[in-house]
């Protein structure tokens, strides 16, 4: 369950469970956001189906402002994903990301990899605003966790 935004418009710290349909009707609230949503949609559709099993949600999107430039996130790399079935632009980090965000609107990273002005996982990275308090971040269970 998604939780009400803080004072400040982000989510309360820690890490909330939702599905497709709960962050649609939370956050697909205008023509932008159901622009991004649907961009949202069909990146998760590939994640899931080269066998990614959990992508965190981030960014300007699971906040109260009203134009969010993209969705901002990260996946879970593990040893079953299949790369062929992945989505070459989930790896294509050149250019800022600019394929990634041109097909799909979001700005995805490798959850467990190392954010290189913080230091912290971009799993960790995500779970502090830009003054480096803490705060919320979504979380969509894709498949079967072993």
């Amino acid at each position: 369950m998604i939780p009400s935004p803080n004072v400040s418009g982000e989510l309360p710290p820690g890490i909330h469970a939702a599905t497709l349909d709960e962050i649609e009707a939370v956050f697909a609230t205008t023509f932008r956001r159901l622009t991004l949503f649907d961009g949202l949609r069909r990146a998760v559709q590939n994640l899931k189906a080269a066998g990614v099993r959990r992508v965190f949600i981030d960014g300007s999107f699971v906040t109260t402002k009203a134009e969010p430039n993209d969705i901002d996130g990260c996946w879970e790399w593990h040893n079953e994903v299949d790369l062929d079935r992945l989505d070459p632009v989930f790896l294509d980090f050149s250019r800022q990301r600019q394929a990634m965000q041109g097909k799909y609107g979001v700005d995805f990273f490798i959850a467990n990899w190392v954010e290189a002005g913080s230091g912290l996982t971009f799993l960790e990275f995500f779970q502090h605003n830009r003054s480096d308090e803490p705060k919320g971040i979504v979380m969509l269970t894709l498949g079967e966790i072993a």
